[in-house]
């Protein structure tokens, strides 16, 4: 079989492959000259720069020479379409943009061991020299792991690890690490040096008081961490490839067989772990992974633009990013959103029990005798035939829509046996199939079925939903699901929630009999060979299952905190979740790893949070800040008015009174279209103060000027209650505010976004402003870790505003 490349392509690729640039954020560093090597590491990477430029143009003029050299049999076409696309790939991956090439260096003690002599350079790609000497050695590379895993304790037989602080081609300081008893060299040398915050240098006077403190610390290369935390925001998330920790590689080069599971708090980084686990994974276990394919699969699209440029960053770009409505295989239309009580009910696994169960209510015996006319006879079928001809296709055990040719064909067969005279199942078929009454009773009692048709009539019908539902929820439950019938099932708005159900109904029912082959082939499901899922917590089990699916042989990644999850799913631990995996492979059971250090929120920011902690999940530990952090959270209150009225938890869970929230829909905005949002109810009474609001939206618009000038050209969030979403965005294009409000994916090149509280997960600004901390714990279904993902999103200052009492999570 050829393989597809497209020549348009091909040229594209051949004319522009050094056009792609990449902004890779680094803090104002000035550049140290005193380290003893500085002008040689200088002069290394000039080389390594030159070599790459060699490896690009051998890659550039091989991808060239094949394109011309076309002929030949089919085998010699197919050979070389494929070392054409390797020529391609290694085109890709070495388009590096203006990022940084080399990251530092490892001395071995034992070279012949690892088959390298002298030093070894780690870099974001593997680069060599005409004598076929490394230039460069890929992060990926085994021999790279002891670049990332060497500690004081486990030198894993280093002498010494060098790490390069750098902006592009320039060098702008060198981290020194000997091991053993020798003294460290580096940055921020000097008798002042204080090595519990940076501990990159050791003088003899005080090596024997402080080795063991530096030797068995688990955060290697602290000031180059430093430089790229301390970095702007860009509004999208950078690869840490250069500064990865002990315990973030224990992920990444994880054993591919299984599911690894990976606990960490805000800030550690679990994200972006993930996304480099899948490119070590695609590098290590290139053949069979390259052909089976990866999926990230995220909460949302925000959450996917945001990640969206990691993986490029690191050369791999054939891993599908998704969300869940992309992996339907019918063109069902998602752009609603259920209340939190309806989406647990259609979260929950004994849902699939419940479409089981209304999928064989629609597979019924005749009312009563069908009687057919033909030539001079009728035809006749007793109730209790059809019920034989039911009950005998069920014991097949076929998917839904493949047991109506059967059916057909025993229907048919049965109206033969009933004939006075000799007649073929076959005639009665080519006379009779066109009659209405016989159409009429095949649908009746078998009736061919899109998911969308079946979860159309079953959740337009109160008495279908009761009949498949009965002894499976309550009638409480049941009642939540019902809503009015669609006229045309294509027609149908779905809600998220409605995402996996539609796609276990595809699974129960199988494509309809008539479909043309290459419609059939459209609604087969893709699997894939490894699988990551972020924000884990937040993905009910009937999401999980219809994940699962497409999993070919139970390989994943899934990353979350139990402490964040505010969906409308609640798992109590991690257990929980874990069930709700694959278990396919016994021999390797789920992995469990958890990241304690916290990388983005600086320790004066963590105050807060860790107090909200307290009541989102009291038996988790919060992580461990890296940085003290220089800016403690900013209160401002806002014109307290005790006679705002505002709803108890309870009164939001009652029927008292009713609002009209609305919220962005989460993943089908527009992306042209500035106010795209979905209307939704919750049962409660938030009376706004005219007054008390726009004094609110007055002191918001001085404070986001104040913080945009304070973080320079890092980024703002401004994260609100779901209610006051609207009001807040209108006020800003009002005044002149210069923001990003709406959901589609151009939001994030902007300084300023204003999101509520459900779109901000898996985020990281260098300022967030939280509005109203009592609204979202109000409002939102898991009120209290609502709030602890607002105020876990800034690296650098956190403003809390309000008008009302703060709630007693921050207090």
């Amino acid at each position: 079989m050829m393989l597809a490349i497209d020549a348009g392509f091909i040229d594209a690729r051949l004319q522009n492959f050094n056009i792609l640039q990449f902004q890779y954020p680094v803090a104002n560093y000035h550049p140290d000259f005193d380290h003893p090597d500085f002008d040689t590491e200088q002069a290394y990477i000039d080389r390594a720069y030159e070599w790459l430029d060699i490896a690009r143009e051998k890659a550039f003029f091989t991808a060239d020479a094949l394109r011309d050299n076309r002929g030949g049999t089919r085998q010699a076409r197919y050979e070389l379409d494929t070392m054409l696309e390797g020529a391609l790939e290694r085109l890709k991956r070495l388009e590096i943009g203006d990022r940084s090439l080399v990251f530092g260096s490892i001395d071995l003690e034992d070279t012949e061991k690892y088959f390298y002599i002298g030093r070894v350079y780690i870099g974001r790609v593997g680069i060599w020299d005409d004598d076929n000497n490394s230039i460069t050695v890929d992060w990926r590379a085994p021999i790279a792991e002891l670049f990332y895993r060497a500690t004081g304790v486990q030198t894993l037989g280093l002498r010494r690890r060098c790490r390069f602080i750098s902006r592009g081609k320039v060098l702008l300081g060198i981290e020194d690490e000997i091991f053993g008893e020798q003294p460290f060299i580096g940055l921020n040398t000097g008798p002042d040096t204080d090595f519990n915050t940076n501990p990159t240098r050791q003088t003899p006077s005080n090596l024997n008081e402080i080795h063991g403190t530096i030797n068995d610390n688990t955060t290697g290369g602290r000031t180059a961490l430093t430089s790229a935390l301390e970095a702007p925001r860009t509004g999208r998330l950078s690869d840490i490839v250069s500064t990865i920790q002990k315990e973030q590689d224990m992920v990444i080069r994880a054993d591919l067989p299984g599911v690894v599971a990976v606990q960490g708090g805000p800030g550690t980084g679990k994200t972006v772990v993930a996304l480099h686990r899948a490119s070590y994974l695609l590098y290590t276990h290139r053949f069979p992974l390259e052909g089976q394919g990866i999926i990230i699969v995220g909460p949302n699209r925000l959450f996917l633009a945001y990640i969206e440029q990691v993986l490029p960053s690191l050369g791999e770009a054939g891993v599908r990013l998704a969300v869940l409505e992309d992996l339907l295989t019918s063109n069902a239309r998602v752009s609603r959103l259920d209340s939190d009580d309806t989406s647990r009910i259609k979260g929950d696994r004994r849902m699939g029990r419940m479409l089981s169960r209304a999928i064989r209510d629609r597979q019924r015996p005749l009312r009563q005798e069908l009687q057919v006319g033909y030539g001079l006879q009728k035809l006749r079928m007793s109730v209790e035939q059809s019920k034989r001809i039911i009950e005998d296709t069920q014991k097949l055990n076929l998917k839904h829509n493949d047991g109506r040719q059967k059916v057909e064909k025993t229907f048919f067969e049965m109206l033969a046996v009933n004939a006075k005279y000799d007649a073929s199942e076959t005639r009665i078929r080519k006379l009779t199939a066109h009659r209405m009454e016989v159409r009429e009773a095949l649908e009746w009692m078998w009736p061919t079925l899109t998911a969308e048709q079946l979860l159309n009539d079953l959740f337009g019908s109160k008495a279908l939903l009761r009949s498949a539902g009965a002894n499976v929820f309550s009638s409480a439950e049941i009642g939540l699901l019902y809503r009015p019938r669609g006229d045309r099932a294509a027609a149908v708005r779905w809600s998220r929630a409605d995402v996996a159900l539609l796609d276990e109904a595809q699974n129960q029912l199988g494509c309809k009999p008539d479909l043309p082959q290459k419609e059939k082939d459209k609604h087969e499901v893709v699997t894939y060979g490894h699988i990551v899922i972020d924000e884990v917590q937040d993905f009910s089990p009937m999401q999980l299952r219809m994940i699962v699916r497409r999993s070919l042989n139970g390989s994943m990644t899934v990353v979350g905190d139990i402490a964040q999850a505010i969906g409308a799913w609640y798992y109590e631990d991690w257990n929980a979740i874990l069930q709700e995996l694959p278990q396919r492979r016994q021999h390797v059971p789920h992995r469990q790893f958890e990241l304690t250090t916290g990388y983005r929120i600086p320790a004066s920011l963590m105050s807060v949070a860790n107090r909200v902690l307290k009541h989102a999940a009291p038996d988790l530990k919060a992580p461990t800040p890296l940085r003290k952090g220089d800016d403690e959270p900013s209160i401002v209150a806002v014109s307290p008015d005790n006679n705002w009225t505002f709803p108890t938890n309870q009164q939001l869970n009652s029927n008292e009174s009713h609002i009209v929230v609305v919220s962005p829909n989460l993943n089908t905005a527009n992306e042209h279209d500035e106010k795209s949002v979905d209307v939704f109810s919750r049962t409660a009474a938030i009376e706004h103060k005219p007054s008390v609001l726009s004094e609110l939206i007055d002191e918001l618009v001085d404070v986001v000027a104040a913080e945009r000038s304070a973080v320079g050209q890092g980024n703002v969030a401004v994260i609100v209650p779901a209610s006051l979403f609207a009001d807040i965005r209108d006020e800003f294009v009002e005044r002149g505010v210069d923001f990003a409000g709406s959901t589609n994916l151009h939001s994030l090149k902007r300084q300023v976004l204003l999101l509520p509280v459900r779109l901000v997960k898996g985020l990281e600004v260098d300022a967030a402003i939280v509005v109203e901390p009592q609204l979202i714990v109000a409002e939102e279904t898991y009120g209290a870790r609502s709030l602890y993902v607002s105020v876990t999103r800034a690296t650098k200052k956190l403003t809390i505003l309000h008008a009302r009492a703060l709630p007693k999570e921050m207090l």
